[in-house]
């Protein structure tokens, strides 16, 4: 059995001696959802706490919650201090970049007791059951199964080799695809075919924030952030064997569906 502290100590040995904890950032709330969409809404949570939890750490080693008691690794932070904000203690934390390669790749089993968010690594050293790729982003389930953010997507594409079922997949089939700009729920319906098939596609998205749709790119001229809060995902996939008019007549038939042109971010 692989622990987490053999992982951590055999990239840097500077959590050796020192007093650390491991932190399970998980959080269902309606009201913090919001924050566990980002990288920084995340840090941000974690900063915030109602009680002085970390108040005798040196480092704190986090993980965020994703499936029954397992969690994957956000990062080592060092504990710099605290100061009180109305009822909350605002710790400033400094991330250790030494450990940055192991971001979102080391899965460990928490144990029995996930109500207890915050332990003492010294003496509740947990499993490491999972390993994934360097540049891995998620598990793929399938085609009709997810959601991707904008970074996600980038994420895929600048690391197929980390992410071969995503790219084995998504190379391999032409489809209708959606972009949903989850700021104002608008949505833009497109097609891919050809080679790669909806992972090149989509690898334009990531290059040019755009894919150059008229649309998307007017909006990103106007606010050149916003390409944050598209998701992508796949409404159907189509056989190979179709010519361009008529998947074309398929992404046609989505935008009368969804009403993407009079209410949405298609043009024609």
């Amino acid at each position: 059995m692989i622990t987490i502290s053999q992982i951590l100590n055999i990239t840097n040995d500077c959590l050796v001696g020192k007093r650390v904890k491991l932190v399970r950032h998980i959080d269902k709330r309606a009201e913090y959802e919001h924050m566990f969409k980002t990288r920084q809404g995340i840090l941000d949570y974690q900063s915030l706490q109602t009680k002085e939890v970390f108040k005798e750490c040196d480092y704190i080693v986090s993980f965020t919650g994703i499936e029954r008691k397992r969690c994957i690794f956000f990062g080592v932070f060092k504990v710099l201090g605290s100061n009180p904000c109305d009822q909350y203690m605002n710790y400033q934390l400094e991330q250790v970049h030494d450990f940055d390669h192991l971001i979102d790749r080391v899965v460990i089993d928490w144990g029995p007791s996930t109500i207890n968010w915050h332990q003492w690594l010294d003496r509740q050293d947990k499993e490491v059951v999972e390993i994934y790729p360097e540049g891995f982003v998620k598990p793929f389930l399938g085609i009709n199964e997810f959601v991707l953010s904008f970074y996600e997507l980038s994420k895929l594409i600048n690391n197929p080799n980390g992410n071969h079922d995503w790219y084995y997949n998504l190379s391999n089939v032409n489809g209708i695809y959606l972009i949903l700009d989850d700021l104002k729920g608008e949505q833009y319906i497109g097609s891919a075919y050809g080679k790669n098939g909806i992972w090149g596609r989509w690898a334009e998205y990531s290059k040019t924030k755009h894919g150059g749709n008229k649309l998307l790119k007017e909006l990103i001229e106007v606010e050149p952030e916003r390409y944050k809060h598209f998701k992508f995902s796949v409404l159907q996939t189509l056989p190979s064997n179709l010519t361009n008019s008529e998947v074309i007549a398929f992404e046609t038939l989505y935008k009368e569906k969804l009403g993407s042109r009079s209410h949405g971010l298609n043009k024609n």
